[in-house]
């Protein structure tokens, strides 16, 4: 075989299908997701406010329990500007995503930061949810399409740095 004839790559498409089966806590979280609401449970030993509730504490091991209503209003934590093209996100590079502690929650949520330039994103910013129309809305995270600036005042370091 010459070096000519040697194969160096090639490109094979793959899909994977699965089916989710949501626990109790995942459940009642999609419904109120549903209603435009979002709800998180509590760590019954160390009160850790989780949002989504996953119905266990990682960090006690214990089940979580009761529903605290969470704002749709947060402080971003940490973010990522992306460059990188993806066959399966339809935004304009570059963009960004972050990790925001929603008001009432103790564990940042993954979110898309839109309506600012990407490069005006920080830590402490203040952001908010945009929802879909009330019409389009189903049981999942997708409700959501973005969160944007509030225009409030940054909140310090010192007061998140716990829940990062």
């Amino acid at each position: 075989m010459s070096d000519s004839d040697r194969i160096e790559s090639i490109v094979t498409p793959t899909r994977t299908e699965y089916d989710y089966t949501p626990g109790p806590s995942a459940q009642r979280s999609l419904r109120a997701l549903a209603e435009g609401r979002l709800i998180g449970e509590t760590c019954p030993s160390c009160n850790q406010v989780y949002y989504p509730p996953s119905g266990t504490c990682a960090r006690c091991g214990v089940a979580t329990e009761g529903e605290v209503e969470i704002a749709d209003k947060g402080t971003v934590t940490t973010y990522a500007i992306v460059r990188v093209p993806s066959d399966n996100i339809d935004l304009e590079l570059p963009y960004c995503t972050a990790h925001i502690l929603l008001d009432g929650s103790d564990i940042p949520f993954f979110g898309l930061i839109q309506e600012c330039v990407w490069d005006e994103v920080r830590i402490g910013m203040r952001v908010e949810a945009v929802w879909l129309p009330e019409s389009e809305w189903g049981p999942g995270a997708e409700n959501i399409k973005y969160f944007r600036p509030t225009g409030e005042p940054d909140v310090p370091f010192e007061q998140f740095k716990e829940h990062i």
